[in-house]
């Protein structure tokens, strides 16, 4: 007998009610992009998700069943208590009527937890802990570009495959960092290999000499890498400086995208293997999208910023089927509507929020293989979406039960 999985009481209320046409709040739509804007995932989403999503809107011809369409940002620093007093200000006084972006996994999950209290829809593109859809998962709350669970089954698959097999983590101590590390550490394990150690630093350290001696000793065949951003970036140019991989030592950048391989350069990026939900020159759409991001910031979209367009427009497409911007029609549609557009095809949101789509494993380049500027990457594999993303009922959603 196949088993059947029922959508929590509180998701079938919400896709039960009608849709009244035409009704926009406030005559206007007002989307709210919240990431980190000046510290370590600047480059990473930052103003460059701001952009993408002033992108979606214009393409979207600015306007959602007759209204206008708003976007506003602001920089949450990193700090869940500075991007829920933002947020809240927002909802409450600003009559914003979504948040989007929410780099950084403790901001994304306390946003995700009011915007449930709320009512309202979040989209995270920038963060990746797979509680945002597992235990703390909303019927109001999605999760688009990527997560921990797609980053390990990625690359560490990956890793594991070409021999890989004992690993020592370096860990940015906080949500994301646990989740990541927690991830690939059961793929490794699950696939016979060994976990030796891990050391957890702050976000946002400089110095890492510590961190890598540790890791260098353990004698581990992998130093897996559970952060992101300029802390990804520094963590790869010092371990250069102590000869690590020249040692025989290879890294495994667990959350590694086009920004920071821009920002190390080739000469000290190459060889990395990463995942990332979308590269500029995979084919025709996404460099006819990235041609036109880089017309007005000067540089390509890593799937942070790609995903904040494709989630800007969804959201759009799912007002504009509606008829409403109220919440609970527009939850309907987005958890109903394939997902196609510069990021991905025939994309799905399963009921606990997750948008399962293909990723992609990539190398980084050597500089003598990179014939065009911003041509970094090697294509490896595709993984398909059912493989990088776990099923709704194995997420530990309390809005999904067998």
């Amino acid at each position: 007998m196949k088993a059947s999985y029922l959508v929590s009481a509180a998701l079938i209320a919400a896709s039960a009610m009608p849709a009244a046409a035409g009704e926009i709040s406030d005559g206007k739509v007002k989307i709210g992009i919240l990431n980190d804007q000046s510290g370590v995932y600047a480059d990473f989403g930052g103003k460059w998700s701001v952009e993408a999503a002033k992108m979606a809107v214009e393409d979207f011809g600015g306007k959602v069943q007759g209204a206008p369409i708003e976007i506003v940002s602001a920089d949450h620093q990193n700090k869940p208590d500075i991007a829920s007093n933002i947020a809240r200000q927002w909802y409450d006084t600003e009559q914003v009527d979504a948040i989007m972006e929410l780099t950084t996994s403790s901001v994304a999950l306390a946003v995700q937890g009011l915007s449930k209290e709320k009512k309202k829809i979040d989209i995270v593109t920038g963060a990746a802990s797979t509680d945002l859809t597992g235990k703390q998962c909303s019927p109001y709350g999605f999760h688009w570009a990527y997560d921990t669970h797609s980053q390990a089954v990625g690359t560490g698959g990956a890793l594991v495959e070409q021999g890989g097999d004992s690993w020592y983590f370096i860990t940015v101590d906080y949500a994301f960092g646990y989740s990541l590390k927690d991830q690939t550490a059961k793929l490794v394990e699950a696939s016979g290999g060994k976990v030796l150690g891990e050391v957890r630093y702050p976000l946002g350290s400089t110095d890492y000499s510590s961190f890598l001696l540790q890791a260098q000793s353990s004698g581990a065949k992998i130093i897996g890498l559970a952060n992101a951003g300029l802390d990804t970036s520094n963590s790869i140019k010092q371990a250069a400086e102590f000869g690590i991989v020249a040692g025989g030592q290879r890294l495994a950048a667990l959350l590694f995208t086009l920004a920071e391989v821009h920002g190390l350069g080739l000469q000290a990026a190459q060889g990395v293997v990463l995942t990332e939900g979308y590269y500029w020159d995979r084919d025709d759409v996404s460099r006819d999208f990235a041609q036109k991001f880089f017309k007005r910031t000067n540089r390509m979209p890593n799937m942070i910023q790609a995903g904040t367009y494709s989630a800007v427009t969804q959201y759009l497409k799912a007002i504009d089927k509606a008829g409403t911007d109220e919440t609970e029609a527009v939850a309907k549609q987005l958890h109903e509507m394939p997902v196609n557009d510069v990021f991905t095809v025939n994309g799905k949101v399963q009921a606990d929020g997750s948008m399962v789509h293909d990723m992609y494993l990539y190398q980084v380049k050597k500089p003598e293989e990179s014939k065009k500027d911003w041509d970094y990457y090697t294509y490896l594999a595709t993984i398909p979406g059912d493989k990088a993303f776990m099923k709704a009922e194995d997420s530990g959603c309390p809005l999904v039960s067998k």
